[in-house]
């Protein structure tokens, strides 16, 4: 994407901040998800901050955006390029800059950064801090230890939680062969699925704040072909991890590859990623590290 000249912090050409220069969103585009008298009321939402690891040009970035302004103002800040297994890393050397992006009439903010830094830019750059972080709709399932500890949809989520703003992330995948989907749901052919999965993410995320589940951030997967009728699951983590991602170019270069490798460490019964294999919702309340309990005669053993 060309990019006009950046600056510390965004202004328009006009020279207005950018805080005024965010557009409402379209109610009229996306289909109503269920009927008007099945929606689930959602509490006063002051305004959401929007924001991904697949970065400006996601396909699924403004069809989320659009659902999600049923429910509040909502405000996009995502990296300006692709930040995927980034995790919740943080640009400590170097200035991060933010630019506006215009798309189909809507002014987003684009970040030099990481998914993280998105988060942190847009909770601070206006007047009042947002009341949700909302990460996705991530091209791609985060479901698993391995994957959720990777994820920089996760990780901007996370990041949320260190801010003390409730934080929910949302991400669509698919069974079969992940280099030919992934490019599919990434390109613009996809934006009608695209708009489908808003609607119902959109809906989820009202049910969600309805019943205020607990967690310090609910990680939401959701299968391509998912509609109203998907069964919804609340699970545990599966301890999955992902095994060698970097593949050997020359004696010197190593270059990312993904190659759909889950290592299992216990059951997948009830956890994310056993509950989408079954073709169904993943609802995964997160609680930030905690230490396990630890035995008696072993904290005797070990503490002076």
């Amino acid at each position: 994407m060309k990019r006009k000249e950046r600056a510390a912090f965004p202004v328009t050409e006009s020279g207005d901040s950018v805080e005024h220069c965010f557009t409402p969103l379209s109610r009229g585009a996306g289909p109503e998800s269920r009927t008007a008298k099945s929606r689930v009321p959602s509490p006063s939402v002051s305004w959401i901050l929007l924001t991904n690891d697949d970065g400006i040009e996601s396909p699924a970035l403004f069809p989320f955006a659009d659902a999600l302004s049923r429910i509040g103002e909502v405000r996009i800040v995502v990296p300006d390029a692709e930040r995927s297994w980034s995790s919740k890393a943080i640009t400590r050397y170097g200035d991060i800059h933010v630019t506006p992006a215009d798309r189909n009439g809507i002014t987003a903010l684009a970040v030099s950064g990481y998914p993280a830094d998105a988060v942190q830019v847009g909770a601070h750059f206006f007047d009042t801090k947002p009341r949700l972080v909302i990460s996705g709709i991530n091209i791609g399932y985060n479901h698993g230890a391995g994957y959720i500890l990777a994820s920089g949809t996760v990780g901007a989520a996370i990041e949320g939680w260190e801010l003390g703003i409730k934080s929910i992330t949302f991400s669509a995948g698919s069974g079969g062969v992940w280099s030919e989907w992934r490019k599919f749901a990434g390109s613009n052919e996809a934006i009608p699925i695209w708009v489908r999965l808003s609607a119902l993410c959109a809906e989820l995320l009202e049910e969600l704040l309805a019943t205020d589940l607990a967690g310090d951030v609910i990680n939401v997967n959701v299968p391509w072909d998912a509609g109203d009728e998907t069964p919804r699951r609340v699970t545990s983590i599966a301890r999955v991890a992902y095994g060698p991602v970097y593949q050997r170019v020359d004696d010197t270069t190593f270059r990312h590859r993904y190659r759909q490798d889950f290592t299992v460490h216990e059951s997948l019964e009830g956890t994310d990623v056993g509950v989408n294999e079954l073709g169904q919702i993943a609802i995964t309340p997160m609680m930030m590290p905690q230490a396990p309990e630890v035995a008696d005669e072993v904290r005797k053993a070990l503490e002076r």
